[in-house]
């Protein structure tokens, strides 16, 4: 069995507005192997990056973690003073995020960016750490270094600002990266190198890798496991195969089904109806109930617990055997 990095425990994390309470990350449990990359896929809105930051501790105001544990290592990252939480972030556990142009300091110069957060996290000259971003910058592909570590991000193309905001991530040598759709703003071309590179640097340093997408493509190309969320729960959850050989969700199916596949011709596009629901105004039953082509009378007024098919693959739905699994 494979050695837990990462296990999170029943997260609640809730946004208080005025007109109501959003459950955001509603009784959310995920675990991360040692070496791992595994993904959580689902539409906008879900809850996979604020998952995310739950765990990075990232969440802003009204939202806050009310519930749950996050243990890395057995640590619990939730009951840590904020100091000890800003050592973790960064040396222990590091984040790459959907848009780097948004995440860099416009009037900064990349490798300065870079070597502050070696600087504040060890205890080294500033000599010795532009010496180590030089050596990262070199490892995730950036070519001509010394030139690039000089540069401000607007002077960097898309593809290599990606790779600087990765290289921010490595450089204290995480033991988790938490990889926030990191090729969204990308073209085909340069995702692909960037996963690749991901990849990589998961298989030769050990590091494990939480990897958050919309595309199932992504996620079948890189993860060992997948957890699939909509409305801030978990509705499936497998290794890689199991879940693409035998989807089982409706939702997971309906995610599937929606991939264009060069070999078939067809004149219109496989959809799921509606969109995700106002996590305020939930339905009393299954939360896809609405949108589910399959849904019974019991989905509208009971909620589906999370059913254990066996082999690490579990479900939440009606449509499926007994068992509750236990997420413990």
């Amino acid at each position: 069995m494979d050695e837990m990095l990462l296990e999170i425990n029943h997260l609640k994390s809730y946004f208080f507005t005025r007109k109501g309470v959003s459950p955001a990350v509603d009784d959310v449990s995920i675990r991360v192997p040692k070496g791992k990359i595994v993904g959580i896929v689902g539409e906008s809105g879900c809850g996979k990056s604020m998952t995310a930051k739950s765990i990075m501790d990232l969440l802003k105001y009204p939202g806050r973690v009310v519930d749950g544990e996050i243990l890395l290592e057995g640590r619990d990252l939730a009951k840590l003073s904020a100091r000890e939480k800003r050592k973790v972030r960064g040396e222990d556990v590091s984040m790459i995020f959907q848009e780097p142009m948004t995440s860099l300091n416009p009037v900064v110069k990349v490798g300065k960016q870079v070597r502050e957060a070696i600087l504040i996290h060890q205890k080294i000259s500033k000599e010795e750490a532009k010496k180590r971003v030089l050596e990262v910058f070199q490892q995730v592909g950036i070519s001509e270094p010394e030139k690039r570590y000089e540069c401000y991000p607007h002077e960097l193309s898309g593809g290599l600002r990606q790779r600087v905001m990765i290289a921010m991530a490595m450089v204290c040598r995480p033991k988790l990266m938490i990889a926030d759709e990191p090729t969204t703003a990308l073209d085909v071309t340069i995702e692909a190198q960037i996963l690749k590179l991901i990849k990589q640097l998961c298989d030769t340093t050990g590091m494990s890798c939480l990897l958050i997408s919309h595309n199932l493509g992504v996620i079948a190309q890189m993860c060992d496991y997948v957890y699939v969320m909509y409305a801030g729960k978990i509705v499936e959850q497998g290794d890689v195969f199991t879940l693409f050989d035998h989807p089982t969700h409706p939702y997971t199916k309906g995610l599937l089904a929606s991939i264009i596949h060069l070999d078939q011709l067809t004149d219109r596009l496989s959809t799921i109806p509606g969109v995700v629901p106002n996590l305020m105004h939930l339905p009393a039953g299954c939360a896809f109930c609405g949108r589910c082509s399959e849904a019974k009378e019991v989905c509208k007024t009971k909620k589906p617990e999370l059913y254990d098919l066996g082999g690490g693959h579990a479900v939440r739905c009606f449509l499926t055997g007994e068992g509750k699994v236990s997420n413990e």
